[in-house]
């Protein structure tokens, strides 16, 4: 048999060393070349048959359009608490001193049913019918109040109210919060506060009843006034219980989802009005007005 020739193959190419991480950080942290790069390592390695991290690019465009919405990068602060622990007391000495403004997520729905649009009739019905309120209509209503107004400091009050709040507002509005303020206080406590909205005197019902009497208002309103004094309709013991059991169960993940990304600012409500605002103030320093 004919010997035939060893075919001669070329040699193989050593393999590619692994990219230094370091010139690839650096060209990634400035702005205007680091996705455009990311990009090219994606391409050029993926020929090679490479497993490629595409992800990391994807990271790299959320955190350019973190807290923009519309042409404004916004500060949100998300107030927490549970009821009685003094969030809207305290929410309006932030406003008065450090030009935020208040937004509840609450008050945003009650004004919306109000309106007559088609939008509260649905959120009407939705409230009428015992259902929850889908999140993305919330956080549409949120996310249409700051971009109206002229800020770009928000104190979201009361919301999120549950992981699912939480995650919709992130993923819809792309908005990150700068922390949550969490006002700490033991449910003993906002109990006593609760209650004691219903503490009206004797003589006060006396003088109510007599002025009734005296301007010849109808009588059967009586009872109506006698609500309006005691402040909150809800504000019965075991209506109490049953809100704190649901901010326990629902709230408080929220907090801590936000604690292990240190991102939680607590605040022992439990303190006086005057002693809570100080320890307020000290978080809320770096956004002081201008004078």
């Amino acid at each position: 048999a004919t010997d035939r020739p060893t075919p001669q193959h070329a040699p193989r190419a050593p393999p590619t060393p692994p990219c230094d991480p370091s010139p690839w950080s650096r060209r990634r942290a400035d702005p205007s070349t680091g996705i455009r790069f990311g990009a090219q390592l994606v391409r050029r390695r993926g020929a090679m048959g490479t497993v490629v991290d595409a992800p990391a690019v994807v990271t790299e465009k959320e955190v350019v359009a973190e807290n923009m919405l519309g042409d404004k990068k916004v500060t949100v602060v998300f107030v927490l608490g549970g009821p009685g622990s003094g969030k809207g007391t305290q929410c309006s000495n932030i406003v008065e001193h450090f030009g935020f403004t208040h937004l509840s997520a609450g008050d945003l729905l009650r004004a919306e049913i109000k309106s007559g649009s088609e939008n509260g009739t649905m959120i009407e019905n939705m409230i009428k019918e015992g259902k929850i309120v889908p999140s993305e209509v919330t956080i549409k209503l949120l996310q249409q109040a700051m971009i109206k107004n002229e800020n770009d400091k928000f104190l979201i009050d009361g919301f999120p109210r549950n992981e699912e709040n939480r995650a919709a507002f992130e993923n819809v509005t792309k908005i990150s919060p700068a922390f949550v303020l969490f006002f700490n206080c033991s449910e003993e406590e906002m109990e006593r506060r609760l209650l004691g909205r219903n503490e009206v005197s004797f003589f006060t019902y006396v003088l109510m009843f007599g002025l009734c009497i005296l301007i010849k208002t109808t009588l059967f309103l009586f009872p109506t006034i006698c609500i309006i004094l005691q402040g909150r309709v809800d504000d019965n013991i075991e209506t109490i219980r049953k809100r704190f059991k649901v901010f326990v169960e629902s709230s408080l993940p929220v907090i801590e989802y936000y604690d292990a990304k240190d991102k939680v600012k607590k605040i022992d409500a439990a303190k006086p009005i005057p002693e809570v605002f100080e320890d307020v103030k000290a978080i809320f320093a770096p956004y002081a007005k201008a004078t």
